[in-house]
């Protein structure tokens, strides 16, 4: 009677003592999956951006022997006024790389789910086409179209106009951002209970007011997305920049993107190009990192 009274106590003791064990072999399980991607992630973007990062304390021509700078090349990027436009420059494309496109893709997204018209496929392509575009054909394409002898049969290009050269590049990014951002929040639409609209027309609800009480709140993960894609993008816009004007005329559409080519291959200074790289990368952390905060779900 004593031994069986012992032993079932000796089973539930190892019975309980082997869960806490399999659940620590769960949680690292999940980490195994990942751990490729995270090496791969490591390798070429956490070094590259850690060696950038001690390159920027040196003033360093890219082949010489580099001379120690400490933090002289990041006073330099918020005391220079030309490193300092550039930044400027890149977060005044936001309003064209992302707040137009949403607000076009917004109204346009909601115009197409009203109204289910035949054409839509050839809808979507036509607005989609920029996406697939490479970046420095559309900057060659626009070019053509502001100067003095495009279609638009303009006196000077506008290009070449401190006032609307700015502008003018910026309504390119435009272009190219809202066939993604119209496709992003038409899917999103379609996911929106349908039960909702109704509602909404029983309480008397015009189109109007739908739009902003049914269909902007139903699409704020969908606008989260389009925001994260097109803010980055312009935080590093280069290619179109860099085709159509060159940072010019002056420094009036210069973007760090264009300002860091220059600075390594022009100028020579490796060390201060990577301290505006920095910056730069610290910035669109934090503006993400905001974006993210506004944009949780509550």
């Amino acid at each position: 009677m004593a031994d069986t009274a012992v032993l079932p106590a000796r089973r539930v003791g190892r019975e309980t003592a082997a869960p806490p064990r399999r659940r620590r072999r769960g949680r690292l399980t999940p980490l195994l999956y990942v751990l490729p991607a995270l090496i791969f992630y490591a390798a070429f973007v956490i070094v590259p951006w850690v060696h950038s990062l001690w390159i920027s304390l040196w003033e360093w021509n890219g082949i010489g022997v580099a001379t120690w700078a400490g933090l002289a090349n990041y006073i330099e990027v918020f005391t220079d006024s030309a490193l300092r436009s550039s930044l400027v420059h890149a977060f005044g494309f936001i309003v064209f790389y992302s707040v137009l496109p949403i607000g076009i893709g917004l109204v346009l997204a909601a115009l197409v789910a009203a109204t289910p018209w035949k054409a839509m496929p050839l809808i979507r392509t036509i607005l989609f086409l920029p996406q697939i575009l490479p970046l420095v054909a559309v900057g060659v394409i626009w070019k053509w179209i502001y100067s003095a002898d495009g279609p638009l049969g303009l006196d000077s290009s506008w290009l070449g106009d401190f006032a609307l050269a700015y502008p003018a590049v910026g309504l390119v990014g435009t272009w190219v951002s809202t066939g993604l951002c119209f496709l992003l929040l038409l899917s999103g639409i379609g996911k929106i209970e349908p039960s909702l609209y109704e509602a909404a027309k029983v309480e008397g609800c015009g189109p109007i007011r739908e739009f902003w009480h049914v269909t902007v709140p139903g699409l704020r993960k969908e606008i989260a997305v389009a925001a994260t894609v097109t803010i980055i993008a312009a935080l590093a816009s280069f290619d179109v920049v860099y085709v159509m004007t060159g940072g010019g005329p002056g420094y009036t559409t210069m973007v760090p993107g264009v300002q860091i080519y220059q600075l390594v291959f022009t100028a020579g200074r490796v060390g201060a190009a990577c301290a505006l790289a920095t910056v730069l990368s610290l910035l669109t952390c934090a503006v993400m990192y905001g974006l993210n905060r506004l944009t949780r779900e509550r």
